[in-house]
């Protein structure tokens, strides 16, 4: 093989590309990428055997073929190259030869058959999601994505697909995120879904245009492409535990308040918290808020008083505060109306005002307080 390429254009697709390699893996031949030349492109591939990252990228060919080349060092030499072209040389041994106008450098690259095949994702069905709003979803989900592998439905987002309605979840045990559109209509695939946390960070990369990103869904895989870039994932084949039994209907005492003033009484607030356990209390009485917390094996507490619109019995309830952190923060509105019934029971997050044919429900779960 023997290509011609631009070094920048290069450069960028090898960055998208690492995206896609393990950090520690058992298979040497996943820290290349896999180079085939196609008419006047080039076609790159990465691979962590999850998630698999294809891009074409124009080049010119001079001698056909294919080769793996660890990506670490051509990300490494294209970093410190100027702008210009880079000619790619490999030879039936593998050796990788780099030649630019400052230099040639050589390398090692390893062989065609070792690298994984591309997975088979036959009988695609379009997924009629605009790229706006799985954008939000995303961004409004992801951070309660579990990162415990020993729970595998719960490494990814949860999609209930009806012809007229579309409903994602996502939870770690600890919180959990609703999001609901009443106004989504579709003709095309119809059902539930498991995507993966990694496919869903890489894909919030590439939405960037409604027009150019597209999804589809087979039945072991999902796709996304979107200017040259195409992502494929394994579906996550497992069963999303019973989410509709968690969030309670009967939370009737209710806390209106500024999210800003709260979330920064919070923050300040949990400085002084234990830092295994994170833990903070919300005491609530009429328009009195208290924001405390005490940690004595360093001696040290914080507390804050607030003012709010509280309709209820008094209630004083634990949470832990990065939790809570990590909900308030992704409330887009001035005001937050949280929904409570007692100190075991789970908490309800939302904005003051909603958007139209848009549901967002977060739920918390509190702990208990030390005496």
């Amino acid at each position: 093989m023997k290509i011609s390429i631009n070094k920048n254009e290069l450069q960028s697709a090898l960055q998208k590309l690492f995206k896609a390699i393990p950090n520690r893996s058992t298979l040497p031949i996943l820290s290349c990428v896999l180079f085939q030349s196609r008419k006047n492109e080039i076609v790159l591939r990465s691979t962590d055997l999850e998630i698999t990252i294809i891009i074409n990228v124009p080049a010119s060919i001079e001698r056909e073929g294919s080769s793996a080349i660890p990506i670490q060092k051509l990300i490494d030499i294209t970093s410190e190259l100027p702008e210009g072209r880079i000619t790619i040389e490999v030879n039936d041994q593998y050796k990788v030869k780099l030649i630019t106008e400052l230099g040639v450098y050589n390398l090692m690259g390893k062989s065609v058959e070792e690298f994984p095949a591309v997975p088979e994702t036959d009988e695609k069905k379009p997924l009629a999601i605009k790229a706006e709003i799985l954008n939000e979803i995303i961004k409004s989900t992801s951070f309660v994505i579990s990162q415990d592998d020993l729970k595998p439905a719960l490494t990814g987002l949860y999609l209930k697909i009806e012809k007229k309605k579309l409903t994602t979840v996502a939870t770690d045990g600890h919180r959990l995120v609703r999001y609901v559109v009443s106004d989504y209509v579709t003709k095309e695939f119809t059902g539930e879904v498991i995507i993966p946390r990694k496919f869903l960070n890489l894909l919030s990369a590439l939405l960037v245009d409604n027009d150019k990103t597209q999804l589809w869904v087979s039945a072991n895989h999902a796709t996304a492409t979107s200017n040259g870039v195409k992502i494929l994932t394994r579906i996550i084949d497992e069963r999303y535990p019973d989410y509709e039994s968690v969030i309670p209907k009967d939370n009737e005492k209710i806390l209106v308040v500024n999210k800003e003033r709260f979330l920064g009484a919070v923050r300040r607030t949990s400085i002084f918290s234990n830092k295994m356990t994170h833990q903070i209390s919300i005491t609530l009485d009429k328009d009195k808020i208290l924001i405390k917390t005490e940690d004595p094996e360093t001696a040290s507490m914080g507390q804050e008083e607030m003012s709010g619109e509280f309709s209820g019995e008094p209630l004083t309830i634990g949470y832990n505060a990065n939790y809570l952190k990590d909900i308030l923060s992704h409330i887009n509105d001035e005001n937050i109306v949280i929904k409570l019934n007692t100190p075991i029971s789970s908490t309800l997050f939302n904005g003051e005002t909603t958007e139209k044919n848009r549901e967002i429900t977060m739920l918390l779960m509190p702990i208990r307080l030390n005496d």
